[in-house]
């Protein structure tokens, strides 16, 4: 674990919430950005890292240290959300580009682009996006853990709570799964 949290989850333990504090912004960012593909709804998102957080604290002195304190956050958070999701509706939600309308023209202030060129990564961002919506939510998100967010099989394992053979297994599938979508012509 990181020499860091690990001062500053002793210090919270000793009373410093100050402390916690600098944990909360050491990892709601990064917290955030993976919660937001999971609920794929910013307002969500930002409440399931809320409660993330107000859990983690009050169960900081169960916390092991035996993995990366990011990855438990990401575990409390991720169950969470899943929760979420159960509790609502399932919707799939075609505004890729999260409150922006997708027709209108992207300002571009950089003056060696091409035209258009913002537009076109958005339209391909949509299409991912839309891809990663047909997914199974198993195989969804073990793809979104890895290729988006970066982490390493290990840390998936524990989020999801399954051998890492199955991690492997799931996103060999996720892949394929989501060519085919992508490409349903095989080019």
């Amino acid at each position: 674990m990181n020499a860091d949290d690990r001062r500053l989850i002793t210090a919270t333990l000793a009373g410093n919430t100050a402390a916690f504090g600098d944990l909360v912004r050491r990892h709601q960012d990064r917290l955030y950005n993976a919660v937001l593909r999971v609920v794929d709804h910013a307002e969500d998102a930002a409440d399931v890292v809320q409660d993330a957080f107000v859990n983690a604290y009050q169960a900081l002195g169960t916390f092991k240290g035996d993995s990366e304190l990011y990855t438990w956050l990401y575990r409390i958070a991720y169950n969470l959300a899943i929760s979420q999701m159960r509790k609502r509706r399932p919707v799939v939600s075609l505004d890729v580009a999260r409150g922006s309308d997708p027709t209108a023209d992207p300002i571009d202030h950089s003056a060696d682009t091409r035209p258009g060129e913002a537009l076109e990564r958005r339209e391909d961002e949509a299409g991912l996006f839309i891809a990663l919506a047909r997914l199974s939510p198993e195989h969804r998100d073990v793809l979104v853990m890895k290729d988006l967010d970066g982490q390493r099989y290990e840390e998936i394992a524990v989020v999801l709570d399954v051998p890492i053979g199955t991690v492997r297994s799931r996103l060999h599938r996720a892949r394929l799964e989501l060519r085919q979508i992508l490409e349903p012509d095989g080019k």
